[in-house]
């Protein structure tokens, strides 16, 4: 079941769902609107060979109020908000559709599971053949909040637990890397 802003405004209200800072003219029918923070993180693609799941890639971090993103790249960036889930609801990121209609895919892996804390980092697709100028501070992205049937046994311990800012991949930290 997705919450109406009536069950987002409750669980907030409880501080079951924290989400802070909280514009609340942000709060939709049946999401929340995020806006974009001021960090930014490219992968440095000069001299490198490959992308691989074993190690970590080399980053060019950037802190911002305006970046530009070029045409046909990628980047990640991170929300104002930081969100905490409690463990019986679970949400998915979306772009906004005024957004997507400027050629810019919004995802973040496009899940957020109960029991997560920090900030979100949005994955960013200029697919336009034009750059694309973003200012921290817009909405960017709506979280989509959806009621599980009951709480979940292992709520989110994960490698991205407590985030701050665009982090980059962590798939290097994964147990299949470790099985050699």
């Amino acid at each position: 079941m997705i919450l109406s802003d009536v069950g987002i405004q409750t669980r907030l209200n409880s501080k079951e769902l924290l989400i802070d800072p909280l514009d609340d003219t942000c709060i939709q029918p049946a999401s929340v609107d995020l806006k974009l923070g001021r960090q930014f993180v490219i992968i440095k693609h000069w001299g490198a060979g490959i992308l691989d799941f074993t190690s970590e890639p080399n980053y060019h971090r950037v802190e911002a109020d305006e970046f530009l993103v070029p045409s046909h790249s990628f980047v990640l960036a991170t929300t104002v908000e930081t969100l905490r889930l409690p463990h019986d609801l679970t949400a998915f990121v979306e772009g906004r559709s005024s957004v997507g209609r400027m050629g810019l895919f919004i995802q973040n892996a496009g899940w957020v599971d109960p029991g997560f804390k920090g900030q979100l980092t949005l994955e960013l697709y200029n697919a336009n053949n034009l750059p694309i100028l973003l200012r921290s501070g817009r909405r960017i992205c709506q979280v989509v909040f959806c009621k599980m049937d009951q709480k979940t046994k292992k709520p989110y311990k994960g490698k991205y637990q407590g985030q701050k800012g665009a982090t980059g991949t962590r798939i290097f930290m994964d147990q299949e890397n470790s099985a050699k």
